[in-house]
């Protein structure tokens, strides 16, 4: 099975579909975005940018 990148305009909940690690490493980034409802509307980038979290950074975690 091919490994999906994720990328910026990705849900939250579907970058959790796609990394299994996902949970782990946006809870290390200090997003608690999991338990939020918002979570279901909103994209990575706005969610690092709530968060002032450097999106490639993040992606960068996200993908490795």
């Amino acid at each position: 099975m091919e490994k999906k990148i994720i990328t910026g305009d990705m849900l939250i909940m579907e970058v959790v579909e796609a990394n299994e690690n996902a949970p782990e490493i946006l809870l290390s980034f200090g997003m608690h975005c999991l338990g939020c409802a918002i979570a279901h509307g909103e994209t990575v980038a706005e969610a690092a940018a709530v968060h002032g979290i450097d999106l490639d950074v993040l992606l960068n975690a996200l993908n490795a």
